[in-house]
């Protein structure tokens, strides 16, 4: 692997806060040295043919990605793992946590390595599986964690699939306690959002759509939360999307717990409104919120509420969204809309590049054990080169990702990644 030089860099450190004018030297896959602007590139330390001039743009730690769906195995027409992972080097994720929604679920070892072994050989980035918290995610019967965790598993959850019987969740959870194992629960009551399409409220009843109230995220999380503090596992709240379950989340932390949550970028970046005239590009789970919420949403990653920010990628064929939007599948690909979708925060004055990295690369490396998310010496070079103010609009048939359901299909945005690196080695250029 060739040494390289990467100069003339704002570089983004998310463990310090800060942004500076410098350059990385890489070696062996790894960074090396931070240097500082003003370094003699004629220094014989430096290799003399491999060096790329950054240009004044963003050199951050490549995005590291929680909850990505890939469709293989079972529904390999929606995404593909070298379709996702195209996605995901265009988009400046350089590792992708996946989902183990699929069909079959991912809870058996043998599913979990046809996952890594299928994601190794045909992605450019990183793959980081999850597996399922019950067998089939049916919610009845725990799935042999030991064996998944020693065959690489990361985490454990059901998705939206959540677990309604309080006693297979108590001791899943205990069970995962004694292994030290993350659970990812999906803050939601079943029973009130069953069959729910937006959020309750004048616009709901406005369309005339099946609605569910922010109450029952709330709820969701309190039980979680509850059963939290009686096994003392590791938890990760998937999705928080409303204001109303923020205080709940805030008690948590209080008490020591350890917990930490996300967001997804759709609910950083749109609200309730967006679904217009039943465009079902627009219809996710949970539903998009109000605006009082995704401000809200906001505020939460600034202060450091709300730990991380992800994609939730969730592809859906032609024929799952253009159907009426009670019946159309939920979910939008989001794993190159990820980063310029952030940047609306950054332009808005919302948050800072350092913090917005906490949240998209830093903490969720941190929560999975992960090396990735730093920009410091002996850290894995994972890196992304993009230009923050870059504008465009955003054309769904130019998305790498095999299905093309993202809800800011026709939108002026800004921020083009330019580069992205794995282990030192470039998978991603921009043309």
């Amino acid at each position: 692997m060739a040494d390289l030089l990467l100069t003339n860099a704002r570089l983004i450190d998310p463990e310090a806060g800060t942004e500076t004018l410098g350059a990385l030297l890489i070696k062996d896959g790894r960074i090396n040295e931070i240097l500082p602007q003003d370094i003699d590139i004629d220094d014989k330390r430096f290799p003399a043919g491999n060096r790329i001039d950054c240009g004044g743009k963003v050199l951050a730690p490549g995005i590291v990605d929680i909850g990505v769906k890939v469709c293989e195995p079972g529904e390999r027409h929606k995404e593909s793992f070298r379709t996702a992972g195209l996605a995901a080097a265009a988009g400046g994720v350089t590792t992708m946590v996946t989902r183990p929604d699929t069909i079959p679920t991912v809870d058996t070892p043998e599913t979990l390595e046809f996952t890594k072994r299928r994601g190794a050989e045909m992605a450019p980035v990183r793959i980081a599986p999850m597996a399922s918290l019950t067998k089939e995610r049916a919610g009845r019967e725990m799935v042999e964690m030991g064996f998944l965790m020693d065959a690489g598993a990361l985490a454990f959850s059901d998705g939206d699939n959540v677990v309604s019987d309080n006693k297979v969740l108590s001791r899943a959870m205990t069970y995962a306690r004694s292994l030290g194992a993350l659970v990812m629960g999906h803050p939601q009551d079943p029973g009130l959002s069953k069959g729910s399409a937006v959020t309750s409220g004048k616009f709901a009843s406005l369309r005339g759509l099946p609605s569910v109230s922010p109450m029952a995220e709330r709820m969701g999380l309190e039980r979680d939360l509850a059963l939290v503090e009686m096994t003392g596992v590791r938890y990760h709240a998937d999705q928080i999307s409303t204001a109303i379950a923020l205080p709940v989340l805030e008690r948590a932390k209080a008490k020591g717990l350890d917990v930490t949550a996300g967001v997804s970028i759709h609910h950083l970046t749109l609200n309730e409104l967006d679904v217009g005239n039943y465009r079902t590009f627009f219809k996710v789970k949970p539903p998009l919120r109000s605006e009082d919420d995704r401000l809200a949403m906001v505020e939460a990653v600034a202060s450091g509420l709300i730990d991380i920010i992800c994609s939730m990628h969730t592809p859906q064929d032609e024929e799952s969204k253009r159907l009426p939007f009670e019946e159309a599948a939920s979910g939008a690909v989001a794993l190159e809309t990820l980063l310029p979708a952030s940047m609306r925060l950054l332009h808005a004055g919302a948050v800072d590049l350092p913090t917005l990295w906490r949240a998209l690369s830093l903490n969720p490396a941190k929560r999975l054990g992960l090396e990735g998310g730093r920009l410091s010496v002996g850290a894995p070079a994972d890196l992304v080169l993009f230009d923050p103010n870059a504008p465009f609009v955003m054309d769904r048939e130019t998305l790498r990702s095999k299905s093309k359901n993202t809800p800011f299909d026709g939108q002026r945005m800004q921020g083009r990644v330019l580069r992205t690196f794995v282990g030192g080695e470039e998978v991603y250029t921009r043309a």
